[in-house]
């Protein structure tokens, strides 16, 4: 031995087992921290889009959004109704752009429990199949009293005119105490909300998006129970119920805004409506809750169905010659026709105000008669006391509208107008019920 200490040889460690999930391999770490990344920006982006997609600012462009050369896009407020469905009709058949905006102020939801609305979906639905091609109709379900739910139709939608028929119209409804002083006061109230308030509200839309061109859709219960007839655009308006009063109201924040602007404004203050489609395409289908309050002609077609027992008429007391109310029944095609030739002749920082009716009065006994011959059916009639707010003679003097429109009421025979509606009513004798498939926009 030479005294040098040799080192050992090392020795071999002893094998161990591999925990795989405790160990850092950097080339797995690398491809997991890019994956994630790729990942997590999926999440991003789709996040973004959806947020931008549900954001006031994003819209997707249609043919509704932008302005076309040679198109006029009409907003038509209460367009499912039966006087604005029949609008809409028209506006489609002369190749106009319609939008159907359907909205009740949601007050009334807590007074009336009145969830959608007074229109009728299955009107829409007709419409949406007469006139499928894209670009020619579409329908928003929104409240009119929402100051943000209507600017935001306004700015993602590009309107020419809106024709403003949304409302509740019911006379007798708007007088009625239905369940004493406190449900009486908030019936009253939401007339005022529904028609004078949703006015103002869309009128402000149009003037901060610059829609120069209204079509207001008024009364002739304005006028109250004028001391002459017929009466003229000039008659004074002393209204005598809450549907006239926030209707006159309406029409003069409309008059006193348009002073100040370039805006082209027509009211029409019509009578009353009656008729259908000739066609048969679209009727007239209240509500059942609501029958009661409707227009005669639809208490006459319930009693001629045997819905009802008969017909109840309310006075016969009026300084009239059979003592029953008199009044101007104008079919429903010509109060369309009288909008769309409105809506023609509407001229910038210009207001015209018109009659629409056919300057002749009728008696309630004449109708029951007329609708007497126009069903078939021998109707009972009962004779009532008065209906509270009601006028006892009411027709017009059209002269103004025949000379500055060219409009005359064709179809003036009360008995054919009754027969065309009639011919609908016993083929829908359910409404529009079956019609429940809508394209909605919300």
């Amino acid at each position: 031995m030479n005294g040098l200490h040799r080192p050992s040889r090392p020795q071999p460690r002893a094998s161990r087992p591999w925990s795989f999930s405790g160990m850092d391999y950097p080339e797995t770490k690398k491809k997991r921290n890019f994956a994630g990344k790729i990942l997590l920006a999926a999440v991003l982006t789709v996040l973004c889009v959806y947020i931008l997609k549900n954001s006031s600012s994003f819209t997707t462009p249609t043919a509704f959004s932008r302005h076309e050369t040679g198109v006029t896009h009409v907003l038509v407020t209460g367009g499912a109704g039966f006087i604005g469905s029949h609008a809409a009709l028209r506006l489609l058949k002369d190749s106009y752009r319609v939008t159907i905006v359907l909205g009740i102020h949601l007050y009334s939801v807590s007074l009336l429990q009145d969830n959608l609305s007074r229109g009728n979906f299955g009107a829409v639905k007709v419409l949406q199949e007469q006139f499928p091609e894209p670009g020619r109709l579409q329908f928003i379900y929104a409240d009119l009293g929402d100051p943000k739910a209507v600017n935001k139709i306004f700015r993602e939608n590009a309107f020419d005119a809106v024709m403003h028929f949304a409302a509740v119209a019911y006379v007798g409804e708007s007088t009625l105490d239905l369940l004493g002083e406190l449900q009486h006061s908030k019936c009253l109230l939401l007339y005022y909300h529904n028609i004078t308030s949703n006015t103002l509200v869309v009128l402000e839309a149009m003037a901060a998006h610059g829609v120069k061109t209204l079509i207001y859709s008024s009364t002739c219960a304005t006028y109250g129970e004028p001391l002459k007839m017929p009466i003229t655009e000039d008659t004074p308006q002393i209204p005598i119920n809450p549907y006239g009063k926030a209707k006159k109201m309406a029409e003069d924040i409309i008059l006193d805004f348009s002073k100040n602007s370039d805006m082209a404004v027509m009211i029409l203050r019509y009578f009353n409506v009656i008729g259908s489609d000739p066609e048969g395409w679209l009727g007239e289908a209240p509500r059942p809750e609501l029958r009661e309050h409707g227009r005669i002609s639809g208490a006459c077609f319930d009693a001629a169905l045997g819905v009802i027992p008969g017909l109840k008429v309310k006075g016969t007391d009026y300084s009239t010659a059979d003592g029953t109310c008199i009044r101007d029944y104008i079919d429903v095609t010509d109060l369309v026709d009288a909008h769309v030739k409105a809506l023609a002749k509407a001229q910038p920082s210009k207001v015209g105000i018109y009659n629409v009716g056919t300057g002749k009065g009728r008696s309630v006994k004449e109708f029951v008669e007329a609708c007497k011959k126009a069903t078939g059916v021998e109707i009972k009639v009962d004779f009532l006391e008065r209906r509270p707010g009601d006028y006892a003679e009411v027709y017009s003097d059209p002269s103004k509208i025949n000379r500055e429109l060219n409009w005359t009421a064709q179809y003036t025979n009360l008995q054919e107008s009754l027969l065309t509606a009639w011919k609908w009513q016993k083929s829908h004798q359910n409404g529009y019920r079956k019609s429940t498939s809508l394209a909605l926009t919300y």
